[in-house]
């Protein structure tokens, strides 16, 4: 029987993928070695604990061979030395988005960064390539203490802080490979801290916008949420296309604190050159709760692991993923617990697309150490196949080291059946619709945890990636 023939898709990605005309205010010269971390610690004035953690961090990576395990990294590997690792724009950071050039305020416009704030956002950072060119704050939650800045103006206004958490506890410097390569760069990001018993009730919220050609985003994200404190924190991502490698390589540090509870939501749309190694990790105290929601379809290559450590007593993470992988993509995502006291809970739920011989694979580990008496674990792992040129591979590592547990892993691999496609198209949609309805179902979960905004701009871009998608 003759195999179908599958469409070729054409998206219109203009809103993200358009490119402003590269006109820093400084680029680092390409590559990275002692000289480009000077530059970037002495352009921040940055105290000499930072600048000597940077230069641990970069003798670290020297002497540390890349991964071998995983998706294909030999490009990347090989266009490391082109990649410029610090990129000023030629902006300095506002409250005001009409206080920004007008090419950069354009671009968060086309996203739609400034009307969700106005709608439904208690205060905004923006990053474009390595500084943050945007930052508000309602007034409502800087009088009740919570302080939300970018990285650069917390390691100036609360350096104590900054000092006790960055990369100490929960991602050292000599993690890995490219938290090696982060620690060593870093640039912009995020800090939250949210006092004692302040819920945040609306989300705060960054987007970062990598533009310059061959360039590498290494933001850093630091939340702290002190005891009994809540918050909801989303991030967006998106880079245009171009023909070379870029890099991202940032790092999330998350401090669930006693009773605290933080939902860490994240929608990543880098561009097809990019490739995406990014680090997120909690720590996670007594009846803590951390919630990840993760969104993975731009970038050529991810790998991609949320990390919960439940090192106090009843801690619970809970993480919620999707991830979509078309031609030329490799999504190698997943997620990570480890359960380090008695009676915490965690649960992973997984789902991926795959079209157009896109690669998607679903990598987990659970880990249960000997004094997490009574403690329960679920990992349920959904695959979509649209066509017969994709490929689902499942990796989970499941360690158990503790007799009196519960854990349970359950993984489910279907394509799009000709009988689904039928009923629908007898209820008077196309082909391509009926498609798109069954993704839309496929996907449901991951869409109602979002922020409306956010819901209607995931499912906005996996129907952009399935027009055409027609077997």
């Amino acid at each position: 029987m003759a195999l179908p023939i599958y469409q070729d898709v054409s998206i219109d990605r203009s809103r993200y993928d358009a490119a402003n005309k590269h006109d820093p205010q400084y680029e680092a010269p390409p590559g990275v070695n002692e000289q480009v971390v000077r530059i970037i610690s002495a352009a921040k004035g940055e105290p000499d604990w930072m600048l000597q953690k940077r230069l641990a961090g970069l003798k670290l990576y020297d002497g540390t061979a890349f991964p071998t395990w995983g998706p294909d990294l030999s490009l990347i590997i090989a266009d490391i030395a082109s990649i410029r690792f610090f990129v000023q724009p030629k902006a300095k950071e506002s409250t005001k988005w009409e206080d920004l050039p007008d090419d950069i305020r354009k671009t968060y416009e086309r996203i739609g960064i400034p009307e969700a704030e106005k709608r439904s956002l208690s205060g905004v950072g923006a990053q474009y390539d390595s500084e943050i060119v945007y930052h508000n704050l309602k007034r409502e939650w800087d009088e009740k203490g919570v302080i939300f800045t970018n990285m650069d103006e917390a390691l100036r206004n609360h350096p104590e802080m900054v000092k006790r958490y960055f990369m100490t506890q929960c991602v050292p410097i000599n993690d890995h490979k490219f938290v090696m390569l982060h620690a060593a760069v870093w640039s912009g990001g995020t800090f939250i801290y949210v006092p004692p018993g302040v819920k945040v009730t609306v989300p705060l919220q960054a987007y970062f916008r990598m533009n310059a050609e061959r360039g590498g985003q290494f933001e850093h994200t630091l939340i702290i949420a002190d005891k009994g404190s809540e918050v909801h924190y989303i991030e967006g991502c998106s880079a245009p296309q171009y023909n070379s490698s870029a890099l991202h390589a940032g790092c999330v540090e998350v401090f669930v604190h006693e009773g605290a509870r933080v939902r860490y939501s994240s929608v990543e749309n880098w561009s097809r050159n990019t490739f995406n190694l990014n680090t997120k990790r909690a720590m996670v105290d007594k009846d803590g709760i951390m919630e990840w929601v993760n969104g993975n379809l731009g970038s050529g290559t991810t790998m991609l692991y949320p990390c919960s450590v439940l090192r106090g007593e009843r801690a619970h993470s809970d993480s919620l993923g999707i991830a979509f992988a078309g031609c030329d993509q490799h999504q190698d995502t997943g997620s990570k617990v480890i359960h380090a006291a008695p009676r915490t809970t965690s649960v992973i739920r997984a789902k991926s697309i795959s079209k157009d011989g896109g690669i998607s694979s679903y990598r987990g580990l659970v880990k249960i150490m000997p004094q997490a008496t009574g403690s329960k674990s679920s990992v349920n792992c959904d695959a979509l196949l649209i066509d017969h040129l994709s490929t689902s591979d499942t990796y989970p590592d499941m360690q158990i080291d503790c007799a009196d547990v519960d854990v349970a892993h359950e993984a489910t691999v279907g394509r799009i059946g000709a009988e689904e496609i039928f009923y629908l198209r007898s209820r008077g949609l196309s082909e391509e619709q009926a498609r798109q309805l069954i993704v839309a179902g496929f996907i449901e979960p991951i869409v109602k945890q979002l922020p409306l905004e956010y819901s209607v701009e995931l499912n906005k871009l996996i129907e952009l990636e399935m027009e055409g998608s027609v077997g």
